[in-house]
């Protein structure tokens, strides 16, 4: 055996424990999926997944957030209200619907019972997505596309609080549509005063 190969075909079960969490989740839900579950359609022991992942929570985390890093950053077409649309609308198609809309939201509930993965979520999605925002924002802002004096972070939470509250609490569809309204009804107060 060679000394690359190893590092490979760890690699190779690592894709294959995440594509099966997914999968399992899917097909019986957050609160049925069981680390065992995983380990046994993988054909891994479960202590292989153990050594990587500490809980179900820090498994999920994993497997739901590794395809969906890639996809979510801003473009900065000098156009802040139309980067913001096509920003959200790429949040709201990959997150909003199956497959990863149900398991995304498994997600978030799981972290408002477990500080590791609410901690985890944080880290590596939440904040990104909201430094990015604010990051472009402040480039509108200093283009004068926004108002000087508009609080860069409440603006950040007042773009993502409609979303969250449709796809967590209501559970109503979000659309590019609502993305358009809640982008029209918001702008018009950030936006520099004549």
């Amino acid at each position: 055996m060679s000394d690359d190969a190893s590092p490979s075909r760890a690699a190779d079960r690592t894709q294959a424990i995440l594509r099966t969490t997914v999968e399992l989740a899917q097909e019986v839900g957050y609160a049925k999926l069981s680390i065992e579950g995983v380990a046994a359609r993988t054909g891994v022991g479960k202590h292989t997944i153990y050594r990587r992942w500490p809980s179900k929570g820090a498994l999920f985390l994993d497997a739901v957030l590794t395809p969906s890093e890639p996809g979510l950053d801003y473009p900065d077409t000098g156009d802040i209200v139309a980067d913001l649309r096509r920003q959200i609308c790429a949040a709201v198609d990959l997150l909003g619907r199956p497959p990863l809309g149900p398991l995304y939201r498994a997600l978030v509930g799981e972290a408002q019972h477990n500080p590791a993965v609410a901690a985890a979520l944080n880290e590596r999605f939440i904040r990104p997505q909201a430094d990015k925002t604010v990051a472009r924002l402040r480039r509108a802002q200093q283009q004068g596309q926004l108002s000087a004096d508009l609080d860069l972070d409440v603006a950040m939470d007042i773009l993502s609080g409609p979303l969250y509250f449709r796809f967590l609490i209501t559970q109503e569809p979000l659309s590019h549509e609502y993305v358009e309204r809640v982008l029209d009804a918001l702008l018009a107060g950030m936006r520099p005063t004549p």
